[in-house]
């Protein structure tokens, strides 16, 4: 089985309210319907509005969905790529190594999940879009990613799920040369707006300024913040 990833970016003028009727109601049946072992979105929609880590830059469109798609081979995908471009979606799509590092139930900030698919998890999610850091060969910098970047955010965060996609190619013309693309779900929109709850001081601000002073050190190791883009969005698990 492989794993695909799709971002999508609708027209420039969409706004969060518009984007769960096209790719709820109009994308999602016509996905499941073609018979996907498995099937989520990341969705930046309302009850996602908060300001994402890394802000996007101006001028330029936010994304819109991210559509994870799990086929019996890659070269079965042409028939999910119409039903996104139909859509009016602008596409880049990859074809990913996942690595699901910690999952709902394996931490203390939040239990097994229990809500059936097609509803919305619970907390928001951040989807994180990673270019590969200049100075690096990819083995160093996958091996930093796996080795360093993922226990020090898992120590230091209140995590409920994390979900490495390593980029293995780009399977759409003109795709961004991203090399790394992170889903994080957080417990509350307030565990990502409030530095103390996102860097977990417990209240002391000597303790969130030791893990602010790790995760920038650590982080400008890994990437360039400039190439970096981060939304804030809701997950959907339509088909597990």
């Amino acid at each position: 089985m492989e794993k695909l990833v799709y971002l999508a970016w609708l027209a420039p003028e969409t706004g969060r309210a518009d984007v769960p009727g096209v790719m709820l109601d109009g994308v999602a049946p016509r996905l499941l319907a073609l018979g996907p072992h498995r099937l989520s979105m990341d969705l930046w929609d309302p009850p996602s509005d908060i300001p994402p880590p890394v802000p996007t830059p101006d001028g330029e469109t936010p994304l819109h969905a991210l559509v994870s798609v799990w086929l019996d081979c890659v070269e079965r995908r042409a028939p999910f790529e119409e039903v996104l471009t139909e859509a009016g979606a602008r596409i880049a799509g990859y074809q990913v190594v996942e690595s699901l590092y910690s999952d709902y139930g394996s931490n203390r900030w939040s239990g097994p999940r229990t809500w059936p698919d097609g509803k919305r998890s619970p907390g928001v999610l951040t989807v994180a879009l990673l270019e590969q850091h200049p100075g690096q060969t990819f083995d160093e910098w996958v091996t930093r990613w796996y080795s360093r970047i993922s226990p020090v955010t898992e120590a230091i965060q209140p995590r409920c799920r994390y979900v490495r996609n390593a980029v293995y190619r780009a399977v759409t013309h003109g795709a961004p040369p991203f090399r790394g693309i992170v889903e994080e779900a957080w417990p509350s929109l307030e565990h990502v707006t409030d530095p103390m709850l996102f860097y977990c001081a417990d209240g002391d601000p000597k303790q969130m300024e030791k893990h602010v002073e790790q995760m920038i050190t650590e982080i400008g190791a890994f990437i360039d913040l400039d190439t970096m883009r981060s939304s804030t969005m809701s997950e959907w698990i339509l088909k597990s």
